[in-house]
């Protein structure tokens, strides 16, 4: 995943070219039929934000707002198969989903959550759906899949954070030839929203991505990706993650992670000059994490994503509302989770965290932001509706010098994932 530094490639392909596996995945393949898996994911979400302040988000005529106040709640179903490979040197696959919205509560009045399209009068739709699908080749332990699909690059990445993913449609390349490394090739040329139906909602045009990721020890692991998104942008990243375990109930980890995006072409985002880096350290002791990070952004503006999609943000500061990412912004996090299963409630825990920015360059001078955030997790262990999980998320997020607007955001998920073959 990464900056694309070919001399640590090199690195890492001299480094396992003793590693081949005796045999590839396609060797072991047992069929189109026989590997085939199908899955669902049922998604309730119920979420409001609360602005504060007299601030709101439907303008009246005249000026001011209608209100401060936008309260969604929605049901969502994704169906999700995926093929085996036909035997032979080259095996041929697919993959294909099927996915729709139905709006629970919500309207005109109180929408603007990215749960739902609106229609042409302002309000919410009451449904929505879209369906698509990819093949996919593999030779050896390489796969080839060209359509519709979800990605997860530190340079493009689908965003899954509201009822339905976005889906991205194109070539991708992904290849584990040597034990411990990860190749990785795309080109991209359209992307649907959340609640966008078309296929190119979010106006997409030509995206190359590329990465690497090795595995250099069993608890150092470090990866390069860079993207060129036609008219927009060129965008690099590094990812260093490093564990250090004290013993059996105590262990260390270091994640480091830097972007650098310059603009280009007709520079569709505007004049995009930015570097960003996080640091996050943790320790964990039996239950417990502590976490502390730091993050900082420097250059003639902030951090950009988005028509790259919504998920495109691997920083330690990105969070429940803000992602800490104004220009020359600096911020700060502390956190804690709590793991009860070592209190005997196996499946439920906790978080809370608070992160605050400052240095923001803005208009009106310095900005500054600041971020409270809760949430509790309970996840069933057995039974009928094993995997059935509950989640309460809680933002308070406050801000200064006309930085943003000062919010509440509230989110309740329910979420039950089924194996159907």
């Amino acid at each position: 995943m990464r900056v694309m530094k070919w001399s640590m490639i090199a690195l890492a392909v001299s480094a396992g070219t003793t590693q081949f596996a005796m045999a590839s995945s396609q060797d072991d393949s047992k069929g189109f039929i026989e590997d085939s898996t199908l899955t669902s994911k049922t998604r309730m979400l119920y979420m409001n934000r609360d602005f504060r302040n007299g601030a709101g988000n439907i303008a009246k005529p005249g000026g001011g707002y209608k209100n401060g106040y936008r309260e969604d709640w929605g049901l969502s179903e994704l169906l999700n198969y995926n093929s085996g490979f036909t035997q032979g040197t080259i095996g041929v696959g697919v993959d294909a989903f099927a996915m729709g919205t139905l709006r629970l509560d919500g309207g005109a009045g109180r929408q603007g959550n990215g749960l739902f399209a609106s229609k042409s009068d302002g309000s919410p739709e009451d449904s929505q759906s879209k369906a698509g699908g990819a093949i996919k080749f593999r030779l050896s332990d390489t796969v080839l899949k060209y359509g519709n699909q979800f990605v997860a690059s530190p340079v493009l990445s689908t965003d899954d954070s509201r009822l339905l993913p976005e889906v991205a449609t194109g070539t991708l390349i992904t290849s584990h030839e040597i034990k411990g490394l990860e190749l990785s090739a795309g080109r991209f040329t359209a992307m649907s929203s959340q609640t966008g139906m078309y296929h190119d909602s979010l106006h997409l045009p030509v995206a190359n991505i590329a990465g690497a990721t090795y595995q250099f020890t069993e608890n150092f692991v470090g990866g390069l990706a860079a993207s060129d998104i036609d008219d927009y942008f060129k965008k690099q990243y590094i990812n260093l993650n490093y564990t250090y375990p004290i013993d059996d109930a105590q262990a260390v980890n270091f994640d480091f992670n830097g972007y650098r995006t310059s603009s280009q072409g007709q520079e569709l985002a505007g004049n995009v000059d930015n570097k960003i880096w996080s640091l996050a350290a943790a320790y964990s002791i039996g239950a417990h994490k502590f976490t502390l990070a730091h993050q900082r952004s420097t250059g003639d503006s902030g951090y950009y994503y988005g028509v790259d999609g919504g998920g495109t943000i691997f920083l330690a500061n990105s969070v429940q509302y803000s992602d800490f990412n104004g220009k020359d912004e600096r911020s700060w996090q502390a956190r804690y989770d709590l793991n009860l299963a070592s209190y005997g409630v196996p499946g439920l825990s906790f978080m809370a965290r608070y992160v605050k920015g400052d240095n923001i360059s803005t208009a009106e001078g310095e900005g500054r932001e600041h971020e409270f955030n809760f949430e509790s997790k309970y996840v069933l262990q057995e039974g009928p509706a094993k995997d059935l999980s509950f989640r309460l998320r809680s933002a308070i997020y406050r801000t200064t010098s006309n930085y943003g607007v000062d919010t509440n955001d509230v989110r309740v998920i329910v979420e039950y994932p089924l194996n159907i073959l």
